[in-house]
C-alpha cells in the first residue's frame, strides 16, 4: 500500500518559515522526520508527499494515482495509532475530532477532494494524538519523541560499546549506540531519558550531555559542550556552547560557545560564536512570536520560547536573539545590539536596519555551504528558493519605501 503524507492546508502556514522550504512532514521532531515515522511504523519501503506545487520537485508523491493510505503530515504517530491506520478499509477515514488524521483511499488522486469534504465512513482515534501545528510545537514534544523514536529504532538490537576509557556512563541501559560513533572523555547521563549517537557522530572531550538526546548521524558535540536535555541534533550537524530543549533539522552548525534554549533551527543555518538567545522574558510573561499567517505576533502560552531559525540563514559573532525571534528563509544577521524579532526572509543586516539579500549573493553562499557538505545548490533547490523569495517580497517592507 502507498503512502502518501499531506500538507493539511489548515496547518501547514502556521509552520512557516519551516515549511517554506519542505512539506510538513519532513519536520524532525525526535530522532526521526514526521515522514520517517509513518515510514517506520507501517512498514512502507517509502513514502510520498503531496505538498506545494515548487517542493514536489525535491518531495516527490510518486504514486498519485491506485489505492493508498493518506496521512496527515502534522500528526506523529505511536503504535496505537499505526495499527489504526493500517487497519482503515477501503473509503474510510480516522479522525480526532474534526482533524483529518488518516484515510484508505481507493484512489489517491481524490485526496484533496477528502480534505476539503471529509468521508461519510469515518472512525475515531482510540486515543488524542500529537499534532505539529506550530513550530514551537516542535520543541514541546521533542522530548518524549525522542523516547518514542528511540524505542522504535533500538527495539531487538544491540548497541556499540561506548568504547572509551575515560567516558563516564550513567544509566547505560538508556543508551544507544550505533556503528563508527567516536567518544572521548565525556560524561552520557541518560538516567532521566535515552541518549542516541547515530551512525559515524562523534561526541568530543568534555561534552557533558544529559538525555533525552538525539545525535543524528554524522553530527558532533563538540568538546565542552553541555546539551542540557530534550535536544536534537539532526544530521550533519555540529554543536558547542550550552544548549536545552532544541532542534536543529540537519546540516547546520552552532559550533562554540553560546546559549541556545527552547528553539529550532532550520538546515544549512551558522550561529556565530557566543551567539546567544533568550527563552524568558524578564517579566516571565507568555512569550509572543510572529505569525506568517496572521501578519502579526501571537502568543504562544510558552513561557520559554527561543529562536525560530528557517533554512540557509546566518548570523555574525556575539548576535543577541531576543525572546521569541522569527528569522526566515536566507537572512543574513550581523551587529551589535539586538535584532528585530520578526526577521524577513533574505535580510541582510542587524539593529542598524535590513537590505534585501539579493538572491545571486544568496546563491553563491548556499553554494560554498552546500558543497562542503558534497551536495549541489541545484536547480531545484534554486527554484525553491525563487520561489520563496518571491512568496515573502511582502514581509520586506524596506522594499516598499525605495
Amino acid at each position: 500500500m502507498h503512502v502518501l503524507l499531506f500538507d493539511d492546508p489548515a496547518i501547514r502556514p502556521h509552520l512557516l518559515p519551516f515549511t517554506f522550504t519542505r512539506p510538513v512532514a519532513a519536520l524532525r521532531c525526535g530522532i526521526l522526520t514526521i515522514a520517517e515515522k509513518w515510514q517506520q511504523r507501517l512498514g512502507a519501503g517509502s513514502v510520498g508527499y503531496l505538498t506545494q506545487p515548487y517542493l514536489q520537485a525535491k518531495y516527490a508523491a510518486g504514486q498519485v494515482s491506485g489505492p493508498a493510505l493518506v496521512v496527515n503530515g502534522a500528526v506523529c504517530p505511536d503504535e496505537l495509532l499505526a495499527r489504526q491506520v493500517q487497519a482503515l478499509a477501503p473509503g474510510e477515514g480516522l479522525y480526532d475530532g474534526e482533524l483529518l488524521v488518516a484515510a484508505h483511499l481507493a484512489d489517491a488522486s481524490l485526496v484533496a477532494e477528502l480534505i476539503q469534504d471529509g468521508l461519510s465512513n469515518t472512525r475515531e482515534v482510540a486515543e488524542p494524538v500529537t499534532v505539529i501545528s506550530r513550530p514551537w510545537h516542535l520543541f514541546l514534544n521533542n522530548g518524549a519523541e525522542i523516547r518514542r523514536d528511540f524505542a522504535l529504532l533500538t527495539a531487538g538490537r544491540t548497541s556499540q560499546p561506548v568504547g572509551d576509557a575515560h567516558t563516564i556512563v550513567y544509566g547505560a541501559e538508556n543508551i544507544f549506540i550505533e556503528e563508527g560513533v567516536k567518544i572521548r572523555a565525556a560524561i552520557l547521563n541518560a538516567e532521566d531519558g535515552p541518549i542516541y549517537l547515530g551512525k559515524n557522530s562523534q561526541v568530543h572531550e568534555g561534552a557533558i550531555i544529559k538525555g533525552p538526546l538525539a545525535l543524528c548521524e554524522g553530527s558532533h558535540i563538540n568538546a565542552g559542550a553541555k546539551m542540557r536535555g530534550d535536544n536534537t541534533v539532526g544530521p550533519h550537524s555540529k554543536v558547542g556552547g550550552e544548549v536545552g530543549n532544541s532542534i536543529l533539522l540537519g546540516y547546520s552548525n552552532k559550533g562554540h560557545d553560546g546559549y541556545l534554549g527552547n528553539s529550532v533551527i532550520g538546515e544549512w543555518c551558522n550561529l556565530g560564536a557566543d551567539t546567544n538567545t533568550s527563552n524568558l522574558k524578564n517579566n516571565y510573561a507568555p512569550v509572543k512570536i510572529w505569525s506568517h499567517v496572521a501578519g502579526r505576533f501571537v502568543d504562544t502560552g510558552q513561557q520559554f520560547c527561543g529562536l525560530m531559525m528557517g533554512d540557509h540563514s546566518k548570523c555574525g559573532i556575539n548576535t543577541m536573539f531576543n525572546t521569541g525571534t522569527v528569522v526566515g528563509v536566507g537572512a543574513n544577521i550581523f551587529g551589535a545590539g539586538f535584532p528585530r524579532t520578526f526577521i524577513p526572509s533574505f535580510s541582510w543586516g542587524g539593529s542598524a536596519g535590513f537590505e534585501t539579500f539579493k538572491l545571486p549573493k544568496v546563491a553563491e553562499v548556499a553554494e560554498r555551504v552546500m558543497a562542503r557538505r558534497h551536495l549541489a545548490y541545484d536547480e531545484v533547490e534554486q527554484g525553491i528558493m525563487q520561489e520563496v523569495f518571491e512568496a515573502t517580497s511582502k514581509d520586506r517592507i524596506w522594499e516598499k519605501a525605495q
